[in-house]
């Protein structure tokens, strides 16, 4: 299957390290060859860089690898194909319109029979079950807050979020991340995990390739931020595992909400951590 990697801050920062051990897992030192991506935010808008090519053979990869782009909200996809052929359209992240924002998508799994009615405003332009199962989501989301001429409130997102994700994930394994610009959706099926970074910075050694970082030379004692990916990249920090059926939601570089997995006929309930507060979620 695929893997993810995702990253969440208070104030702009470049993923290039963490970018660096993710993409040797494209072919160098895990299968994920068979296309890659990766996401932006400055603020609501979104630069999206997608390949068909392995993130280990890919000039553009390569070129972003070199030139580091800064962001506080960033997803970033590697493929190994189980629906769909190789190709740029079935390359993640996908991005989509909706409250005059643009909202990415990538997914981690595998969706069996998933078929929902295309009869919504959002279509596949690929052939993917992940790319079907986020038009789904932005449809359902449309629907459910027409009411709304912009973002709804994040505590009815978060929760029509999980319930959404917990219908979808009976289709199969549905590990993925959502953002839109403003927050970051993380839900976990089988494996995902989480690192924060905050103040005292320490120095951190990658897994998949040799080489280390002294995050205290390159941020101020202010800033915070976590990074999210299916399997730890590091192997000297401590990696959180998210329990299956387990959302997240990441805000300003912490964890800003999380939802247990959902029972059966109960419904899902934001949870908000004791840092945070829906006044100060409104300004995330």
């Amino acid at each position: 299957m695929c893997q993810l990697l995702g990253m969440n801050c208070n104030s702009p920062a470049a993923i290039s390290f963490s970018f660096e051990g993710f993409s040797a897992r494209g072919g160098r030192t895990d299968e994920h060859k068979d296309g890659w991506g990766i996401a932006f935010y400055k603020d609501a808008v979104c630069q999206l860089f997608t390949d068909h090519l392995s993130s280990i053979t890919s000039p553009l990869a390569e070129r972003i690898k070199r030139n580091p782009i800064k962001s506080t909200n960033i997803i970033a996809h590697i493929r190994k194909a189980t629906q769909g052929p190789v190709v740029l359209e079935n390359s993640h992240p996908f991005m989509r319109e909706l409250w005059g924002q643009h909202w990415t998508f990538a997914h981690n799994g595998d969706l069996k029979s998933f078929h929902p009615p295309g009869e919504g405003r959002f279509h596949p332009v690929g052939e993917t079950d992940s790319e079907r199962a986020f038009c789904y989501m932005m449809d359902q989301l449309r629907e459910r807050f027409a009411e709304y001429a912009t973002t709804p409130p994040l505590s009815a997102l978060f929760d029509t979020i999980a319930e959404l994700a917990h219908e979808i994930g009976q289709h199969g394994v549905f590990n993925f991340m959502l953002s839109n610009g403003a927050v970051l959706f993380a839900h976990c099926s089988t494996n995902l995990h989480y690192v924060a970074r905050a103040f005292p910075f320490s120095t951190a050694r990658l897994i998949d390739c040799d080489l280390s970082i002294d995050f205290s030379q390159h941020n101020h004692r202010d800033d915070r931020m976590t990074v999210i990916a299916t399997k730890p990249l590091t192997s000297n920090e401590t990696w959180t595992a998210f329990r299956p059926g387990e959302l997240k939601m990441f805000a300003e570089g912490q964890i800003a909400a999380h939802a247990a997995p959902l029972a059966r006929n109960r419904p899902a309930s934001m949870q908000l951590e004791p840092h945070l507060t829906t006044a100060s979620l409104a300004h995330a």
